[in-house]
């Protein structure tokens, strides 16, 4: 595989291999990495032949004879987003370690949490109904006209309310926004707060490093632009917050040890964080994901994937009856259009039909963002480093040639 760290790399020299290892470019244009990424050969092999193992072997000597294809979840993550191993807890999915992170807060009546107007509807859902439990209060900092959180009016917010923790997703699931998470980080500590992060959307996609953006929390699925399997995700945990002690509610025999009769001792490292039962296939397929990724080389991926998702828009936006949604200073490979005269089901029915993959995102996933942009649902294509401009292209022509048609 060629690496594109170097900035004379090619992509057109090396496109072929890289979609020759994606068996599943052969059979649609999947412009929906955002939901989920297509797997490499070399993400699906390993994960069948743990599979195999643990047929032929048992499934505890399976997981014990892979321990270091285990133990590589950890290193090859950390190395990807600047922490230590034991700064990492697996998770069956991003919410669940956003849930658990969350859990280890113990938040009072009165407590506030900070936030944007854009992010996860799952993170939402979550604080709301830790008002609706605890009474904590919700704020949301302002956007800036232009699109994108109003950093500056965040930080005073954050001086206002010294808020119990501020949270921030770094690219919203329904917009190629992307939010300036290092600078809100560097405001959080200044002041000493606590500070959580959502990295689903730009983990594989743009370099993260967990010091630079200044987060004691980050969570992250491995399915998306990282092109791991499904039912996986992580949590990292930074060494302030774990040398203050804080653990999940729920915390079990994996995350601390039974000491006596009536007590227990957390784990000293993110394992804490994490349950006893593992799906160990998964756990090593999102390994051979993040190494896929770093060989390729996550540079050169944050300057490919984005200029795909540019040419993209901007055919778009240009066509008939068809409006491009995404504002800010900075734009991802998430790219959100309005599509006139048509019912979004039916929409997407006549996409998939010609083989191309994309995503529905309505209102209720974003009820701040939609509403300001006053739309009800949205078409989200989002390309990633695998795909060509002639599939970019092909996805122009087919959806102007279905906007016509009416």
């Amino acid at each position: 595989m060629r690496n594109h760290s170097s900035a004379s790399a090619s992509w057109e020299e090396s496109l072929p291999a890289l979609r020759a290892d994606t068996p599943g470019c052969e059979h649609v244009v999947h412009f929906n990495n955002a939901g989920c990424g297509l797997l490499a050969t070399q993400v699906l092999t390993p994960m069948i032949e743990h599979l195999q193992l643990e047929a032929t072997i048992g499934g505890y000597e399976a997981a014990a004879a892979r321990a270091d294809q285990v133990r590589g979840f950890y290193t090859e993550l950390a190395a990807l987003i600047g922490c230590r191993p034991e700064n990492l807890a697996f998770a069956g999915s991003a919410t669940h370690a956003y849930a658990t992170a969350l859990s280890s807060i113990a938040f009072e009546a009165g407590d506030v949490i900070l936030t944007t107007r854009n992010d996860f509807i799952s993170n939402q859902i979550a604080f709301l109904s830790l008002r609706k439990r605890f009474g904590v209060e919700i704020v949301h900092a302002p956007d800036l006209p232009t699109g994108g959180v109003d950093v500056a009016a965040m930080a005073v917010l954050m001086k206002e309310h010294r808020p119990r923790l501020v949270a921030a997703t770094h690219i919203p699931t329904n917009s190629g926004l992307v939010q300036p998470v290092a600078e809100i980080g560097r405001h959080c500590r200044d002041l000493g707060l606590l500070y959580l992060v959502d990295a689903c959307q730009s983990i594989g996609q743009y370099p993260l490093d967990v010091t630079e953006i200044g987060c004691d929390f980050l969570t992250a699925t491995c399915r998306k632009f990282l092109r791991g399997p499904r039912g996986s995700g992580f949590l990292y945990v930074s060494d302030r917050v774990l040398a203050a002690g804080n653990e999940p509610l729920f915390i079990d025999m994996h995350g601390a040890n039974w000491t006596a009769p009536g007590a227990y001792t957390p784990s000293r490292t993110a394992s804490r964080f994490e349950e006893w039962e593992f799906p160990y296939a998964t756990v090593i397929g999102c390994a051979a994901a993040v190494r896929y990724a770093r060989e390729v080389g996550i540079e050169a991926i944050s300057q490919r994937t984005p200029a795909l998702a540019a040419r993209l828009r901007d055919g778009l936006d240009q066509l008939p009856g068809i409006r491009a949604l995404d504002r800010g200073a900075q734009l991802g490979a998430l790219v959100t259009i309005a599509v006139d005269d048509w019912q979004p089901e039916a929409f997407k029915s006549a996409l998939d039909a010609r083989s191309i993959n994309s995503a529905l995102s309505f209102r209720r996933f974003a009820q701040f963002d939609f509403g300001d942009k006053n739309v009800n649902w949205c078409l989200r294509l989002s390309p990633h480093y695998y795909n060509t401009d002639d599939e970019v292209d092909h996805v122009i022509a087919t959806i102007a040639e279905l906007r016509a048609a009416g």
